[in-house]
């Protein structure tokens, strides 16, 4: 796994509580400055289809170069993705139309999304993580060894960040955090104790057969519950259900 810079922007300010700053990484499957636990490739029995989409043929053909002869991942020539397909989007900056394109490749064309991009605005990176992408890789890291580590990641329905984002995804869901606290009637998300039982054991990392054993469920049921949920409040995966509970105070 490659290093992560350290962000200066993620301080005791930032973040809402010490069960907030927690529980995020765990949903993305990492910590501040380690990123992913696992490493690329093992256990893989098949080769992931990858699409890859870029402003220009200079950067898709970089990208493609770097993924070629990975053995956990097949290049498809097509750009369009599909259903099992991870889309790799490359961007040097996020608009309206790269957001319009992350929403078409994840919610109609039902692919998992890894976006590489150089810049990303605060404003943006709740937009990011909503449109359903999990795995987020700066174009200075995008070495093959970190593409498909993010690759592996969405494919898994993880999450995937520098840590650097990761401190800003931690301040602006504790900002919003303290903002819904403080609106009376607020909406509420009408989440099940049971569904709160187990999205609060997600964001302490725990997979679905250790929260079968610590709820005493069944690992169906489990999957029951997340599926359910996700399902109902149209989310794209773990790591979104995690950061939409914390944003609504539910854990």
């Amino acid at each position: 796994m490659l290093s992560t810079p350290r962000t200066p922007e993620t301080g005791a300010a930032g973040i809402a509580a010490a069960g907030t700053a927690a529980a995020i990484p765990a949903a993305f499957g990492t910590t501040v400055g380690s990123g992913l636990g696992a490493g690329t490739g093992a256990g893989t029995r098949r080769r992931i289809p990858v699409a890859v989409q870029a402003p220009d043929p200079i950067s898709r053909e970089g990208a493609v170069s770097q993924l070629r002869g990975r053995p956990e991942v097949e290049v498809r020539e097509e750009v369009s993705a599909a259903p099992g397909t991870v889309a790799l989007l490359i961007e040097d900056t996020l608009d309206e139309a790269a957001l319009a394109r992350l929403r078409r490749i994840v919610r109609s064309e039902g692919a998992r999304a890894v976006l590489v991009v150089g810049t990303i605005r605060e404003t943006e990176l709740l937009d990011v993580i909503e449109c359903g992408v999990g795995a987020i890789v700066w174009r200075r890291e995008a070495t093959a060894h970190r593409l498909v580590q993010a690759v592996l990641a969405a494919h898994r329905g993880d999450g995937d960040l520098p840590a650097d984002l990761l401190g800003r995804l931690i301040s602006q869901v504790g900002t919003l955090h303290r903002g819904a606290a403080g609106r009376p009637g607020a909406p509420s998300l009408g989440l099940a104790p049971r569904e709160v039982d187990v999205l609060r054991l997600v964001a302490e990392g725990l997979d679905t057969g250790e929260i079968a054993s610590k709820l005493s469920y069944s690992e169906r049921t489990v999957k029951n519950v997340m599926h359910g949920l996700t399902t109902r409040l149209h989310l794209r995966n773990r790591a979104h259900a995690v950061a939409y509970a914390l944003r609504e105070g539910y854990i």
